[in-house]
């Protein structure tokens, strides 16, 4: 998944799922997998990353790949896409309003849905809260 926007008129942004087809010394080639441009292949080079941490008596700087392996992927970072397929694993309440609904909105079928609630003992469960602040609909 790539990490940064890079070139999003390429269909290179932070959140854009790619398999890798090519390692290189200095750079990757990948087929994009999400977005307008699904099935282009593109190359990603590693870029100069700058932390940005002031508590740091020095800067330091080094080139890296802005990529990360995403078998699984965050709630937040699925908001937005189409995906055929959703297992959601829930060993504890969502913690803020509308995230329960990110997640399952996120799958176009109902079939490739699968959902695994468990209690702080591991045990299967067959319902989870989602959260909701009601005190927004109180001056409607």
């Amino acid at each position: 998944m790539g990490m940064r926007n890079i070139n999003p008129n390429e269909g290179l942004m932070n959140g854009t799922r790619l398999q890798i087809t090519e390692v290189m010394d200095f750079m990757v080639r990948a087929t994009i997998l999400t977005g307008d441009k699904v099935g282009e292949d593109v190359y990603i080079p590693r870029l100069l990353i700058t932390p940005t941490d002031k508590r740091l008596p020095f800067k330091m700087r080094r080139r890296q790949l802005p990529l990360a392996v995403a078998f699984a992927i965050t709630i937040n970072k699925s908001q937005g896409q189409s995906l055929f397929q959703v297992g959601l694993f829930l060993p504890r309440p969502v913690f803020s309003h509308g995230q329960l609904y990110v997640a399952i909105s996120r799958v176009t079928s109902k079939k490739g849905l699968k959902v695994l609630i468990v209690d702080l003992e591991g045990k299967p469960q067959k319902k989870t809260t989602n959260v909701v602040f009601k005190e927004v609909y109180d001056n409607l």
